[in-house]
């Protein structure tokens, strides 16, 4: 029996580390392994050894010909692997998975890891979802976007923490606000741009470490020299170490307009850095903190209220304290054994 991992790329965003956690978990049980790259080569994570990690196509940019190519690999793929259960982890995923097993059983598990009302290929993606065996959500209010036909195949499994997170930091923390994620419209660094030159005004001392490679680099950049923190924003790209570098900052802020659930948030929290979130949709946010006594939320595209927030932990080390010391509780409550046992049972393989 062999589960493979439909995935576009494996590059350096939340949902590849969830399957290169998820993975390396079940070779270890005995299952058979496979990732499956459609639309790309990269690598960001180390993998397992024993994980089967292959691409059968680079992006398409649209063109019908890759298309086919991409199909035909992944038919002949499925039909080399008779005994193999599909999980695919994002839309493209899906579509992929059904169109290239049309005529075959092969059991596909869907696992919806963005808001959904983001999609902007809604009847393509709902039409796949329909010829899933199971859809994963990471929160409740992710089913209700859907009809009564994919809804009915719902199950909501939030994501596992990683056990080799560092433990909490217990020192005097850096003069650091950090933040992790795609340089990527959604994610909205413009808003914590704004944000952290009004926080700056009131403490100079702290410096934003921004962590993340995207086409919004050099547009963001400007932004921050244009409001005179340009020496205070600090551009780390991806770094595949960055747990270990942020453990000690004052405090991790994500801001942004949608999300399925943060990693990078997840791992802030697990970590006890005093965390600060937008309560967007689809409320993963919501789902791991508890605002004001393990995390603190703030209304999407609010500038003021970010800032607000900000000062609220920079000014009141209580707060900060008790902050760390309940968010890094997650820990066990979401550990990579239980939520990768919700899977196997999601997928009837348990």
């Amino acid at each position: 029996m062999k589960i493979v991992f439909m995935i576009p790329n494996m590059t350096g965003g939340g949902t590849e580390r969830v399957i290169s956690l998820l993975s390396a978990e079940y070779v270890k049980r005995g299952y058979e392994v496979a990732i499956m790259q459609f639309a790309g080569y990269e690598h960001a994570y180390e993998l397992d050894s024993r994980v089967e990690d292959f691409s059968v196509a680079g992006r398409s940019g649209g063109n019908p010909f890759t298309v086919l190519k991409k199909l035909t690999g992944i038919r002949r793929y499925f039909k080399q692997n008779p005994d193999c259960h599909i999980f695919a982890f994002c839309v493209m995923g899906a579509v992929y998975a059904a169109m290239a097993t049309w005529g075959m059983r092969r059991p596909i598990l869907v696992a919806e890891r963005n808001s959904p009302d983001s999609c902007n290929i809604k009847k393509l993606r709902n039409w796949a979802y329909r010829r899933a065996d199971r859809i994963t959500f990471q929160t409740e209010d992710g089913i209700g976007y859907f009809p009564k036909a994919i809804a009915k195949k719902a199950v909501v499994i939030p994501n596992p923490v990683d056990a080799s997170v560092p433990a909490r930091f217990e020192g005097d923390r850096k003069r650091r606000v950090v933040t992790v994620g795609r340089l990527h419209k959604q994610k909205n660094h413009a808003l914590l741009l704004n944000a952290f030159a009004d926080f700056s005004a009131r403490f100079p001392e702290y410096e934003l470490h921004v962590y993340g490679k995207g086409e919004l680099e050099e547009e963001l950049k400007k932004q921050a020299e244009d409001l005179r923190i340009g020496d205070k924003v600090v551009w780390h790209g991806f770094s595949a170490d960055v747990r270990n570098e942020i453990q000690d900052a004052g405090m991790f802020v994500l801001s942004s307009d949608f999300e399925g659930i943060s990693n990078s948030m997840l791992e802030a929290l697990a970590m006890g850095i005093p965390t600060i979130c937008t309560d967007c949709p689809i409320g993963g946010a919501r789902l791991y903190m508890q605002n004001g006594a393990s995390g603190l939320l703030v209304p999407t595209g609010d500038r003021q209220a970010l800032g607000e927030a900000m000062c609220r932990v920079a000014a009141d080390p209580q707060l900060a304290q008790k902050l760390s010391v309940n968010a890094a509780r997650i820990k066990e409550k979401y550990s990579l054994p239980g939520i990768a046992e919700e899977f196997l049972k999601a997928a009837d393989l348990v």
